[in-house]
């Protein structure tokens, strides 16, 4: 990462950044002009020196049903290194190999733009049955940990509190319960490499991918998982990565997310002390010796948007919902291994029932669920839908707002001649509104870069943010509104499986081309992530094997 100093307002950079990134019907973002797939930076980071654990499998023997994951029926199992294992394979872990011809290449559980994979898992474990205590990095292409921090001494600190001097745990909290917390991070140059200065914008996307994939792993262990509102320096310290020396030559991390999880219905762990002795171990392979491009824009941006404080946030309760209907015998693991993002859709057989789409509608909302319910803030993320062939439904324009006080304010925004009519028979909990009546398909293909999977689905969608006034206020914010896209689009993706469709994420779309059509001017609401849903066409030259093969449960 360059060395670069933060601009005085920080928020200016992450909207000049916003702005400069988009693509229109004019031209594309700055991005590299050709691209040598036998030069692709390595997948998989590395701690070379750092003591492994290997992990068992188990995801293929687990019993939970995707109707028990998401409405959060399962019984908590113990903080343990099965459970910790677990969780990791059905959130990071691989899915499957894919070969074609002389290519072979990796699918993971967490859905990645252009399956690039910038994102890091790391295990900050306290008395974790099983499990030394410290900080892991997680390698998926194993299924395995590495041991990057562990702690010398007595697991106490001495600190000063407001009644004079207390002994605090470093790894847990009092009592010798376990501890658990995962930290994620970004390696901007895996997705640089390929989409340029845009790919910060996709490194955050795939942040609330991964969010919402621990979230339901989680949940299929009966576990909650939390967003902690931690400084990114914090993150950076805990997780080493502010170690230079450990990275010497080797691409650096971007500090971003802390999780904390704990079985349901339990108390949440303390958040740890700072690592403060001890011993670090390993060191960061280097992805790609031969960079090519580099784009300093991501840099900016990136620092402009640290956090820098850990302030309580807007810790809005989940609105009061009827809770959800999930029916079926759908493994959850089945599901959650099973999907991919589709390629291509066959349009005459996506046409979807009105019951499919209303209930893959219903799962967006927040709830206090699986996923929505890992991340402390109000909803500020609106799909627009693009209507295709819903039986029941007229094709169109749809609006799903998921926060009530929004819908003045999208009135207010978008074209006056939208008509808001709720289509007969929605349930009245579901926001789903019809603007216009008309065949959009042209125009869903033309803004989503002309691609065929925004117009052969069933529906594809807009994802609008509440924009311009949240980054103003607080940089930090414009990471936080791409996870929450990313963690619509992650359930996107396993509903659809779960009711045998298929879903793929749209990072290239033409910002201001589709704002011009919905009538929005300035930057108070912006489209940052389009999704879509169909039925998959299935590539026959595409061999499939095991994610871990030679491995056994």
């Amino acid at each position: 990462m360059n060395a670069l100093l933060p601009p005085a307002r920080p928020f200016e950079a992450a909207l000049a950044y916003h702005a400069r990134t988009k693509h229109s019907l004019k031209g594309y973002a700055a991005g590299p002009e050709t691209l040598d797939w036998d030069m692709q930076p390595n997948p998989f980071r590395e701690y070379e020196g750092a003591p492994r654990t290997a992990l068992p499998l188990a995801a293929e023997g687990l019993g939970v049903s995707f109707a028990e994951m998401v409405s959060g029926t399962v019984a908590p199992a113990p903080l343990d290194l099965a459970g910790v294992a677990l969780l990791l394979e059905l959130s990071f872990g691989l899915a499957a190999w894919k070969q074609l011809g002389p290519d072979r290449w990796a699918l993971r559980c967490n859905p990645s733009s252009g399956n690039l994979h910038p994102t890091e898992a790391y295990v900050i474990a306290g008395r974790i049955a099983g499990l030394d205590d410290g900080v892991h990095h997680y390698v998926s292409r194993d299924h395995a940990l590495e041991h990057r921090f562990a702690p010398s001494g007595p697991d106490v600190v001495v600190v000063a509190g407001a009644s004079g001097f207390a002994m605090e745990q470093r790894f847990g909290p009092a009592g010798g319960a376990p501890s658990l917390f995962l930290a994620l991070s970004s390696i901007h140059w895996r997705e640089a490499w390929k989409y340029g200065e845009r790919a910060f914008r996709y490194c955050q996307l795939d942040l609330g991918h991964a969010l919402a994939a621990v979230r339901y792993a989680a949940a299929c262990l009966g576990w909650t998982a939390h967003l902690v509102e931690a400084p990114s320096a914090d993150i950076a310290r805990r997780i080493g990565l502010d170690r230079a020396a450990d990275f010497a030559g080797a691409e650096r991390e971007d500090p971003d997310i802390l999780i904390a999880l704990a079985p349901a219905g339990g108390d949440l762990p303390a958040l740890p002390q700072l690592p403060v002795g001890g011993r670090w171990m390993g060191r960061a392979n280097v992805l790609d010796r031969h960079p090519l491009y580099r784009w300093p824009v991501i840099d900016q941006v990136s620092l402009a948007t640290h956090r820098a404080g850990a302030d309580a946030g807007e810790g809005v309760a989940a609105p009061a919902l009827p809770p959800r209907e999930a029916t079926g015998d759908a493994r959850a693991a089945s599901v959650i291994l099973g999907r991919r993002s589709a390629q291509r859709f066959t349009a005459k057989g996506s046409t979807m029932s009105r019951d499919v789409f209303l209930g893959l509608m219903d799962a967006l909302l927040p709830r206090a669920a699986a996923p929505f319910d890992a991340a402390p803030f109000e909803a500020r993320v609106h799909p627009l839908l693009f209507v295709h062939r819903v039986e029941g439904l007229s094709p169109g324009l749809y609006a799903l707002p998921r926060r009530d006080g929004v819908i003045a304010d999208l009135k207010a925004a978008l074209r006056s001649d939208f008509t808001w009519e709720k289509p007969e028979g929605v349930p009245a909990h579901l926001p789903i509104y019809r603007l216009v009546e008309t065949d959009c398909r042209g125009i869903a293909r033309t803004v989503s870069c002309h691609q065929a999977i925004a117009s052969d689905s069933s529906f594809a969608l807009a994802m609008l943010a509440e924009f311009e006034p949240l980054v103003t206020a607080e940089a930090w914010r414009y990471r936080q509104l791409h996870w929450e896209a990313g963690m619509v689009g992650q359930s996107l993706y396993l509903e659809a499986e779960a009711a045998g469709f298929r879903g793929t994420g749209i990072g290239c779309f033409f910002d201001d081309d589709l704002h011009q059509l919905l009538g929005l001017e300035g930057a108070a609401f912006q489209s940052i992530y389009h999704f879509t849903v169909g039925r998959a066409a299935v590539d026959d030259r595409i061999t499939t094997e095991p994610a871990y093969p030679g491995r056994g449960a």
